[in-house]
């Protein structure tokens, strides 16, 4: 049984990043906040980043002809 109390120190979130929004885009994401019920922003536009960074990943597979398998957490 794994032990709740315990993190993954590789899944602790260390690196920030700011945005910064025009005020139709901050009335336009709290409004949408709103309606739909979403409490935590932070969350909501991490995930939301995150969808469309894999959802890129997944389109750019590498083809047939592309012999490197794609990682998400190295670069050459």
């Amino acid at each position: 049984m794994e032990n709740k109390g315990k993190r993954d120190e590789k899944l602790l979130r260390t690196s920030r990043t700011s945005l910064s929004f025009n005020q139709r885009e901050k009335e336009a994401i709290d409004l949408y906040c709103h309606k739909y019920m979403i409490s935590n922003k932070s969350k909501f536009m991490r995930e939301a980043i995150l969808t469309e960074v894999l959802k890129r990943f997944d389109e750019d597979y590498p083809t047939l002809f592309e012999f490197e398998k794609p990682n998400l957490f190295y670069q050459k």
